[in-house]
């Protein structure tokens, strides 16, 4: 598994907060985004879902690969509802990141 010092940190200082019924984390997506891109992830694809009149996306998709070693990290995103809860999901080469385990 990848060093993920950023990644960490945020749950370190609960930045991130792993929600077990959602099998995700609570969390700003472009937090979770910027802390893999210090980890050494570029990005290379990035895709945001709007659905019906909503100004917000509703969800997204960012994917980077770390040059170093050929990883691939993955963070999908949904807002759960209006009140903009967002959770998202994370895998470095399809492993699921969770709770208390950040890399």
């Amino acid at each position: 598994m990848e060093q993920l010092d950023r990644f960490n940190t945020l749950c370190e200082t609960g930045r991130i907060v792993w929600q077990p019924a959602a099998r995700g984390w609570l969390a700003e997506p472009d937090t979770v985004v910027a802390a893999l891109a210090a980890d050494g992830f570029h990005e290379y694809k990035r895709e945001l879902l709007k659905f019906g009149g909503r100004r917000a996306p509703t969800g997204g998709i960012w994917q980077g690969l770390d040059e170093r070693t050929g990883a691939v990290a993955s963070a999908l995103w949904i807002a759960r509802d209006e009140e903009r809860e967002i959770i998202v999901f994370v895998e470095i080469n399809g492993t699921p990141l969770h709770g208390g385990h950040g890399g």
